[in-house]
């Protein structure tokens, strides 16, 4: 079992910046993936940001210059700078990792944490 705990999220202004921190711990060899997904009231979660391998990167339109993704599987941690935010990035905030052990590959999420961005 991987165990991954988020921090960082609270209520900021439109424009203003946030920085998300998640550490993985319990069984975390093999985890060749980690990152951040969202989900809004009355949405679906979505994908925020990945970091794969700990180099390549994948980012949603929506935050593309905006947020910058950190960190990856070597270290079990990532992070997530959001700059220039806007009331729609409202949501909570969900640290996710991809462990892959003998071909088979397994999701783990965190309790996620709120970021709440005011007009």
């Amino acid at each position: 079992q991987v165990q991954l705990v988020e921090s960082g999220g609270g209520l900021v202004q439109a424009g203003g910046s946030l920085r998300l921190s998640c550490a993985g711990s319990g069984s975390t060899f093999g985890i060749s993936e980690m990152g951040w997904y969202r989900q809004a009231p009355g949405k679906q979660r979505e994908l925020v940001a990945a970091i794969i391998n700990g180099g390549s990167t994948n980012y949603a339109d929506s935050v593309k210059g905006r947020f910058t993704i950190s960190g990856g599987n070597a270290k079990n941690t990532v992070y997530l700078q959001m700059n220039s935010l806007k009331p729609e990035d409202t949501a909570v905030y969900y640290c996710h990792a991809k462990r892959t052990v003998v071909g088979i590959s397994m999701d783990y999420w965190g309790k996620g944490t709120l970021v709440t961005v005011s007009s």
